[in-house]
């Protein structure tokens, strides 16, 4: 594909309106509209970023040659299957949809088609992810805090499927072992849903993972760390930072009444490229679309980050 590829968003909510501002500075596509079921609201947000408000997705499918979804959770498969069956790329926010079974189903029509279909795991395009994979080559222990103030704009899902699902990816892809036990609990805050959630994985290689998140507290943290044998990596999140500390020695010297412990170690400062990761996702998708790259998050990976996302939910519903 040559030309510029003819984009469309659906969905202008809080994810959507960041969809549509990185959409417009796209240089190999071309955002030809949107659609949210609000026509209001879709109006001021074309009119805003001097695109089309389309009064329907049929309309705005004859026109596209792919979409992005950025509706709420419950219409993904739905908008998602009908956009694959016309023959049109898919980026779909995370989750790629409510149960496993409609995600098995939405990958396998992309397959079909020979169809592009990428979730929107946006910290997989983050600098320091990016990164990561260079570096965390043989984990034991990933620990993860991803902590933030509730968003009441949020409502159709918990904390899990809404913030803790990125961690979840991001480990899996590290780790690259299957997940043998979990076990999580959680409670609800603030919501109908669980708000905060604590959650362990063993995986049959002996790695551990923690992942710990939060959406009803008054800060706003999202760290992960990873122990090796000679290594620990620290990454932020939000600074796109990586410190890498290595060859860590540690001594305890007992003197006259003080107990004084020393730690020495050799901290590295990873260089990251930190650029916008939404917009390095679409421009991963438009790349995708035009023959010049592999998808990075692809659909079968997305399945295992859904089952497992499930299990810790059956984990901490199942102890109410």
């Amino acid at each position: 594909m040559e030309k510029k590829v003819r984009l469309g968003v659906i969905g202008t909510g809080h994810m959507g309106q960041y969809h549509v501002n990185v959409a417009k500075q796209l240089a190999d596509a071309e955002l030809i509209g949107i659609f949210d079921a609000n026509l209001e609201r879709a109006t001021q947000i074309a009119e805003k970023h001097k695109t089309k408000a389309f009064s329907t997705v049929e309309e705005l499918l004859k026109e596209t040659d792919a979409i992005v979804i950025a509706a709420p959770t419950f219409l993904h498969h739905k908008i998602a299957k009908q956009a694959l069956t016309e023959k049109k790329h898919v980026l779909v926010e995370k989750p790629i949809s409510q149960t496993v079974e409609e995600a098995k189903e939405l990958v396998t029509l992309a397959k079909q088609n020979k169809l592009i279909l990428q979730v929107g795991h946006v910290e997989r395009f983050n600098g320091a992810v990016l990164e990561l994979g260079k570096i965390a080559e043989h984990p034991l222990l990933i620990e993860s805090r991803r902590i933030a103030p509730y968003n009441s704009r949020i409502t159709d899902v918990g904390v899990v499927l809404d913030m803790m699902i990125h961690d979840i990816d991001i480990v899996l892809n590290l780790v690259k072992s299957d997940v043998k036990e979990v076990k999580a609990v959680g409670s609800s805050v603030v919501s109908n849903h669980e708000d905060i959630a604590s959650v362990v994985l063993t995986f049959a290689n002996g790695c551990v993972a923690s992942l710990n998140a939060s959406r009803a507290s008054q800060a706003k943290i999202r760290t992960l760390n990873i122990s090796q044998k000679d290594s620990y990596v620290f990454l932020d999140f939000t600074n796109q930072e990586i410190e890498l500390h290595r060859q860590a020695s540690s001594t305890t010297q007992l003197g006259s009444g003080e107990i004084k412990y020393r730690q020495e170690s050799i901290v590295e400062k990873i260089f990251v490229h930190k650029d916008n990761p939404l917009k390095q996702e679409h421009e991963h998708f438009v790349k995708c679309i035009k023959g010049e790259s592999e998808p990075m998050v692809k659909g079968d990976s997305d399945i295992r980050t859904l089952e497992v996302a499930y299990k810790i939910l059956e984990e901490i519903h199942g102890k109410k």
